[in-house]
C-alpha cells in the first residue's frame, strides 16, 4: 500500500519554461517552430494522400514518417504550452505514463521506419525490376505497420516497468515533459536492472537497424557507382541523401540520450536532446523531403529504365 501511495497518488512537477531566466523567449520560440512543424508534416501527408500520382510505396512511407513526427510534437508541446500560460507545473501519474507511452512509442516506430525507407530504396535502385514483387502496396503496408506495432509494444514496456518503482521526494522532473531518464532519477528504488533493460533495448532497436541501414546503402553505393549513365548517378543520389540526412540526425540524437547510463546524464544535455527530437527533427524532415520532392518524382523513372 505504501508502494501505491507513493507513485500513484501524487503528482509530478514539471521544471517548465518559467524555471528559465527569460521564459517568453523559448516558450515563444517553441510556439514558432512547433506551427512551422505541424503545417509542414500535415501539408506532406495532405499533398500525398490527395494527389493519385503519389500513391507509390515510397511516397506511403514518406506519409508515415511525418504522420509519426506530427503525432510526436502534438504528444509533448502542446502539454507544455497549456502549463506555461496557465502558470501550472503539475501532472498527474496518467498524464505522465501516457506521455512517455506515446512519446516512446512514436520514436521506436520512427526507428523502425526508418530501416523499411532504406529498404525501399535498396529495391529501387539495385533490384528495379522486381520493385512491384518486393515493395508490393500489400507488403508496404505490413511493413509500415510492423513499424507501429513494435514502437508501441517499447512503449507499453517501458511505461509498465517505470511506473512499476516508487517515486518520493519532491517528486520534481528536470524536464519539460515526462521522459524516463529524467523519471528514473526521482525513484527510491534500484532502477540499474531497468537501465541494463533499456540499453539492450536500445541495441537492438538503434545499432542492429543502422547495420542494416549501413549495409543497404553500401550495396546502393557500389549499384550507384556502377551505373553506366549519369543522369542515373544524378537521379539516385538526390533520392538517398534526403533520407540518409534524417537516418543521420534521428540516430545520432537517439544514440547520444539513450545509451548512456543515468547518473552520467546531464539534464541541461536532456533538454537539448529532447528539444532536437520534439522540435527540429519534425520540422526539417518535412523540409528535406519537399526539397527533394522534384528529384524524387524523377526517380521513378529509375525503375522503368
Amino acid at each position: 500500500m505504501a508502494w501505491e501511495n507513493q507513485t500513484f497518488k501524487s503528482d509530478f512537477i514539471l521544471r517548465n519554461l518559467q524555471s528559465q531566466p527569460r521564459p517568453h523567449l523559448p516558450f515563444l520560440s517553441g510556439l514558432g517552430i512547433f506551427t512551422v512543424a505541424f503545417a509542414g508534416n500535415t501539408a506532406m501527408v495532405l499533398l500525398i494522400y490527395l494527389d493519385s500520382q503519389l500513391h507509390t510505396p515510397m511516397y506511403f512511407l514518406l506519409s508515415q514518417l511525418c504522420l509519426i513526427d506530427l503525432m510526436l510534437i502534438c504528444t509533448t508541446v502542446p502539454k507544455m504550452a497549456l502549463h506555461y500560460l496557465s502558470g501550472r507545473k503539475s501532472i498527474s501519474v496518467a498524464g505522465c505514463g501516457t506521455q512517455i507511452f506515446f512519446y516512446v512509442s512514436l520514436l521506436g516506430a520512427e526507428c523502425f521506419l526508418l530501416v523499411v525507407m532504406a529498404y525501399d530504396r535498396y529495391v529501387t535502385i539495385c533490384h528495379p525490376l522486381r520493385y512491384p514483387i518486393l515493395i508490393s502496396q500489400k507488403i508496404c503496408g505490413l511493413m509500415a505497420a510492423s513499424s507501429w506495432i513494435l514502437g508501441s509494444f517499447d512503449g507499453i514496456t517501458e511505461v509498465a516497468v517505470a511506473l512499476s518503482f516508487s517515486y518520493c521526494g519532491a517528486r520534481e522532473i528536470p524536464h519539460f515533459f515526462c521522459n524516463v531518464p529524467a523519471l528514473l532519477t526521482l525513484s527510491c528504488t534500484d532502477t540499474s536492472t531497468f537501465e541494463r533493460m533499456i540499453f539492450i533495448s536500445c541495441i537492438i532497436m538503434l545499432l542492429l537497424p543502422v547495420a542494416v541501414i549501413i549495409a543497404s546503402y553500401t550495396r546502393v553505393l557500389l549499384a550507384v557507382i556502377s551505373m553506366g549513365s549519369g543522369e542515373c548517378r544524378c537521379k539516385a543520389f538526390p533520392m538517398c541523401s534526403s533520407h540518409l540526412m534524417v537516418v543521420g540526425m534521428y540516430y545520432g540524437a537517439a544514440m547520444f540520450i539513450y545509451m548512456r547510463p543515468t547518473s552520467d546524464s546531464s539534464p541541461t544535455q536532456d533538454k537539448m536532446i529532447s528539444a532536437f527530437y520534439t522540435f527540429l527533427i519534425p520540422t526539417l524532415n518535412p523540409l528535406i523531403h519537399s526539397l527533394r520532392n522534384k528529384e524524387m518524382t524523377k526517380n521513378e523513372g529509375i525503375r522503368e529504365g
